[in-house]
């Protein structure tokens, strides 16, 4: 059942992921990879409220915890193909993007969990 739930957790995670990515892509264009540090950002936010809810209260079950983190989570955020960019915008010789989309992507997305395990911790 556990595995189940992690592929239809990651099917529905892949096609947020896609769509928002899409529509980010259509209000920014694609010169800075800004849908993959806005789909890490908002993905490190609900994994720090999913975890203060799925795991510190287990208020769900354990196939709730797999199909919302690992699954949904898993396939909505993006690290490989931030590693892809940023690694692309190094080659372009683009650096201070690379460096900004590196840094701000890593702290940024930890302050996201920090914040959404805050707000999960206030609310409940």
């Amino acid at each position: 059942m556990e595995l189940l739930a992690i592929a239809i957790g990651g099917a529905l995670g892949a096609v947020a992921r896609f769509t928002l990515g899409n529509q980010i892509n259509h209000l920014t264009g694609i010169e800075f990879p800004y849908s993959t540090l806005l789909v890490n950002i908002i993905g490190s936010f609900l994994i720090g409220i999913a975890f203060v809810f799925l795991v510190e209260k287990a208020l769900w079950g354990a196939v709730w915890r797999s199909a919302l983190m690992v699954g949904f989570l898993g396939a909505f955020t993006t690290f490989s193909t931030f590693s892809m960019q940023a690694l692309g915008l190094l080659e372009e010789g683009r650096l201070m993007a690379a460096g900004g989309y590196i840094g701000s992507s890593v702290v940024v997305c930890i302050l996201a969990v920090y914040a959404g395990m805050a707000l999960a911790r206030h609310v409940s």
